[in-house]
């Protein structure tokens, strides 16, 4: 028996050995897969060592995701924090257990509504509005995401929460369906958008498709599907990564010369204007970079009188 299980050990395959690799990834996400599921898939076709997501898709929906290796990993909650801009197709007349393609019908109605009357609606979304989050949400109660109370037939109260529509857009009307672009803030969700546009229409609706276009600067004009990167050869994957600081593109950039920026990298502040650094017009966070390579050190907050305060940290050269 020993000697067999020698055998097998000597023959097996050792194990592959992720690489570091800092940048990222543009993803187009395909229906039918979970966030999770996807960052797996591509972290092993790139090789990498550490990656995580920005805020997930439903499996049902596609679009922009994108996906943070290394040290983009640092500034993933930027991200988080975005605005987000979706193509929907709102379902009208038919109502479902999840507001989505997912779940069981719930109602079903003829739909009569005018090209007014869905002006009207719509007109009652933009803004600042009240959404209560649905039951089927990864929202957590007591340790249990709400699905998981939703499966098992419990149905729980739940606060309503303040989010913002920017942008509601009618793109075209085919009965029963409505076509909808939409910018909004972080933490809306699309589906009860839709559930409540057609309560207000009184006919019920669900969320029949959903992509997701942008998040904050980011946008599918670069993006890739999965089976694109499995396509390309191994050793070319890593050249469809973005830099990291394609994450922090909205803010404003800093130079700093070599010894600056060995103090920076050690925490310490800097006032800019005493080192003769030009100061950004207005207080907030930067991005800060090394002078002589354009080394992307971190991001920081540059404070009254043009004090610069170091907030995350990039420990190794990125590009």
């Amino acid at each position: 028996m020993s000697s067999i299980t020698h055998d097998f050990k000597m023959s097996s395959t050792p194990k592959k050995v992720r690489i570091p690799i800092h940048g990222v990834l543009l993803l187009d996400k395909s229906a039918g897969h979970s966030s999770n599921d996807v960052l797996i898939k591509a972290k092993r076709l790139l090789n990498a060592q550490k990656a995580g997501h920005t805020g997930t898709l439903d499996p049902f929906a596609t679009g922009l995701l994108p996906l943070c290796f290394g040290e983009a990993t640092k500034f993933s909650q930027d991200l988080l924090e975005a605005d987000k801009t979706y193509e929907a197709i709102v379902h009208l007349g038919l109502a479902t257990t999840t507001g989505d393609t997912e779940g069981e019908q719930v109602s079903k109605c003829d739909v009569n509504v005018t090209m007014s009357e869905i002006a009207s609606a719509l007109a009652k979304f933009r803004g600042e509005i009240n959404q209560i989050p649905p039951m089927y949400s990864a929202l957590k109660r007591d340790g249990k995401p709400l699905y998981e109370y939703a499966r098992a037939g419990i149905t729980l109260e739940r606060e309503a929460r303040r989010v913002s529509i920017h942008h509601l857009e009618l793109l075209d009307y085919q009965a029963p369906y409505l076509r909808l672009r939409i910018q909004c803030s972080k933490g809306t969700y699309i589906r009860v958008l839709g559930e409540d546009i057609g309560a207000s229409l009184g006919c019920g609706a669900h969320l029949k498709s959903l992509r997701r276009t942008q998040v904050g600067n980011l946008s599918l004009l670069n993006a890739v599907t999965l089976d694109t990167l499995a396509a390309l050869p191994e050793a070319s994957r890593i050249q469809m990564l973005a830099p990291v600081d394609a994450l922090l593109s909205t803010f404003a950039p800093v130079a700093l010369n070599d010894e600056l920026s060995k103090r920076f990298l050690h925490g310490q502040r800097i006032s800019l204007g005493k080192e003769g650094v030009a100061c950004p017009e207005q207080q907030g966070r930067v991005r800060v970079y090394r002078e002589s390579d354009s080394r992307l050190l971190g991001t920081a907050q540059v404070a009254q009188f043009g004090v610069l305060a170091p907030e995350r940290l990039v420990s190794v050269a990125t590009a």
